[in-house]
């Protein structure tokens, strides 16, 4: 059934989408699907960052804001990105062992999250890490594979279930949980890797230790953060181990562009 699929349709959509809309990540130089301009990423990118604050409660924490703010500044020009409009928010919450970066540079990190990254090599590593999904355009890319799986899916459920609604409803549900977990999913941790990856080599730009990197996830690892999370091959980040034993890897490459401040 499958290989039926992927006879029929994949050949002339994947030829067609190849030609019109691969891109290349900075740095990594992967090559990567974009069907959303970046003009419609950073507009919504900006809906949704003010979304966030005027949901959260914003930290009023002078020292630490003002640690966030230098800290982010320094990883936005190690980007060289400066048309966009960087924002660096605190947002107070200590429930919450999270940040992001919305595209166009709109970063949020919460209060739950500074324990664990403990100086500011830390809260490079955090930074670095959100920032490098913005500028590899990861989110518009999620939403670009998205958009190619539904369609996929729709098509072939077109030509296998026929006028048959209950087929057509086992082959849309059999099509869709191929495609996440045989293509979306491992594209997910694939991006989360690279995020580490690029984040490693802004923040050795920026002036902070990329083996500060290695440090934080051991830390957050012990933390117990995200503690009920599946079995990687069903995860949309790679697990624990696979991520620090990557990044003891990367070290090396991102030690190259370490300039101590």
């Amino acid at each position: 059934m499958i290989k039926i699929w992927l006879n029929l349709i994949a050949p002339s959509l994947v030829a067609g989408l190849l030609a019109a809309a691969c891109q290349t990540v900075p740095l990594t130089g992967r090559s990567q699907l974009q069907l959303v301009s970046e003009q419609e990423e950073l507009a919504m990118g900006l809906n949704s960052f003010q979304e966030v604050l005027h949901k959260e409660k914003l930290s009023q924490d002078a020292r630490q804001n003002e640690r966030v703010s230098r800290v982010g500044a320094r990883i936005a020009a190690a980007t060289g990105r400066t048309d966009y409009q960087w924002e660096f928010r605190l947002i107070e919450d200590d429930q919450q062992v999270n940040a992001f970066c919305l595209p166009g540079g709109k970063v949020a990190v919460y209060t739950g999250i500074l324990p664990i990254a403990r100086d500011d090599a830390g809260l490079a590593v955090i930074i670095g890490h959100e920032v490098a999904h913005a500028i590899a355009r990861h989110g518009a890319e999620r939403v670009s594979q998205q958009m190619v799986a539904e369609g996929a899916t729709a098509a072939a459920v077109t030509l296998l279930g026929g006028s048959d609604p209950d087929r057509a409803n086992l082959y849309a549900g059999l099509l869709g949980a191929g495609a996440s977990v045989g293509v979306l999913l491992p594209y997910s941790r694939l991006q989360e890797s690279e995020a580490d990856r690029l984040g490693m080599i802004y923040m050795a730009k920026a002036g902070y230790d990329p083996r500060a990197a290695r440090d934080l996830w051991l830390r957050m690892a012990e933390s117990g953060a995200g503690k009920s999370k599946p079995p990687e091959i069903l995860s949309t980040h790679p697990s624990d181990a696979t991520r620090i034993r990557q990044i003891e890897a990367r070290i090396p490459e991102a030690l190259q562009y370490y300039r101590p401040r």
